[in-house]
């Protein structure tokens, strides 16, 4: 996949004034009147004015259950929702939108894949004798399904450890991935270390032994063009959320083949062909993949984001955001006392960056800056192997988007300095 590693020109950033009226949160005063700093992106994004007028939309004019109706109303729900997974597919360049389902965040992604695999009939099946290959750098929604599926079945699971700069050791990535094993599963960006992973070469020895891929890429969808031809995985997943949409929608792109041979993943209503009381058959994907009422509201409102984000272009939001990376790595440099915690450069790094502050907490060094009305995340940021490899109790980390500015980072900055003082 291609990243961006050059500095931006000015010709490619975004106007951020202009962006930033898109959102209404970012008009909000805190705390006796100060500017909202939002730097908690990677946790969830703001939403843009459009997506809001989507959801009121669908709610006020087209509410209805998608699919069996034959009213107007059912009618218009059924073409947004469906409309929803055609603009999803061209954003990824999937070759079918039927290779799109809609789950309701990534972990249900990342589960439905394990489970999946773990019931499936060879050459799919992960049992005895196989493993599953993951990497230290995962947030715990792919670790922990796929050590709940390796309890379950006896499959082992392996994974690639981090250097000390925050990037992958492959140098051992023969004898980590193996004939044995069956799935590789991997974050595109680390949520915790900003670090873009080489996904070319982790693709290439999976498929050497006959192992599919699954990508993690909640990090990297809001923040770069994400093409799903040129990652070459089996797999891919991400959530709306994170991505200026509503929460409770999120997204899995399969390849058609393995989706029409796995099994289903729930069952009941709408994934059903036929059913009787001795048996029953399964529709075509998507909707294999869909049991019951699906999240209808929140897959307009995620249509509308891809809509805005489009509109923007992807291209020029990953230029902005390496501009402002670059800058903040500078800037936090400046530090007394601070230590980045993953790549010490914005090479191949995307927009969130840990660190930690002297011997200063980092919930006290969070709760400080949230009264100067800096919004960041501490803590283990659901990838507490990592923290334990930096042997750091926890991280601040500061996260970037499109709405995100280099007077942002000052502010930041300069709460960090009012944090040293303020704990001597």
């Amino acid at each position: 996949m291609t990243t961006r590693t050059a500095p931006a020109t000015a010709a490619e950033l975004l106007d951020i004034d202009a962006v930033r009226k898109d959102f209404p949160i970012l008009e909000r005063a805190v705390h006796d009147g100060r500017r909202l700093v939002y730097l908690d992106s990677a946790a969830t994004s703001q939403k843009p004015r459009a997506v809001l007028d989507a959801l009121t939309g669908y709610y006020e004019q087209h509410n209805a259950n998608v699919h069996r109706g034959i009213h107007v109303l059912a009618e218009e729900a059924t073409e947004l929702y469906e409309g929803a997974r055609d603009k999803v597919a061209a954003f990824i360049n999937a070759p079918s939108r039927d290779e799109v389902i809609f789950t309701k965040n990534s972990s249900e992604s990342l589960n439905l894949v394990a489970n999946l695999l773990g019931w499936a009939d060879e050459p799919y099946r992960v049992g005895p004798g196989t493993d599953v290959v993951i990497t230290e750098m995962e947030h715990h929604s792919n670790i922990v399904p796929w050590q709940l599926l390796g309890q379950r079945t006896g499959a082992g699971v392996k994974w690639f450890s981090l250097t000390d700069d925050g990037r992958l050791d492959l140098s051992n990535i023969e004898q980590v991935i193996t004939e044995r094993t069956k799935v590789v599963s991997f974050v595109l960006v680390s949520n915790i270390l900003g670090t873009i992973n080489p996904v070319e070469q982790i693709v290439r020895r999976a498929h050497e032994v006959g192992a599919l891929v699954v990508i993690d890429a909640s990090q990297a969808a809001p923040h770069m063009p994400l093409d799903v031809q040129e990652l070459g995985a089996d797999f891919v997943a991400f959530t709306g959320h994170k991505m200026c949409g509503p929460t409770g929608i999120g997204v899995l792109w399969g390849r058609q083949e393995l989706l029409q041979d796995l099994p289903p993943f729930l069952g009941g209503g709408e994934m059903i062909e036929t059913v009787s009381m001795s048996s029953s058959t399964y529709a075509p994907v998507p909707h294999k993949y869909e049991a019951g009422t699906p999240p209808i509201a929140e897959a307009v409102g995620l249509g509308a984001a891809v809509d805005y984000l489009t509109g923007i272009g992807m291209e020029k939001i990953a230029a902005h955001e390496h501009a402002i990376v670059e800058y903040a790595v500078a800037r936090l440099k400046e530090v007394e006392g601070l230590r980045i915690i993953g790549p010490a450069n914005a090479v191949d790094r995307a927009a969130a960056i840990s660190f930690t502050l002297g011997d200063i907490h980092p919930h006290d060094v969070g709760q400080v800056l949230d009264e100067q009305g800096i919004a960041v995340r501490v803590g283990h940021h659901c990838a507490r192997p990592v923290c334990l490899r930096y042997e750091v109790p926890a991280t601040t980390r500061a996260s970037f988007y499109l709405y995100s500015g280099k007077d942002d980072v000052d502010a930041l900055v300069e709460g960090l300095e009012y944090v040293r003082r303020f704990f001597g």
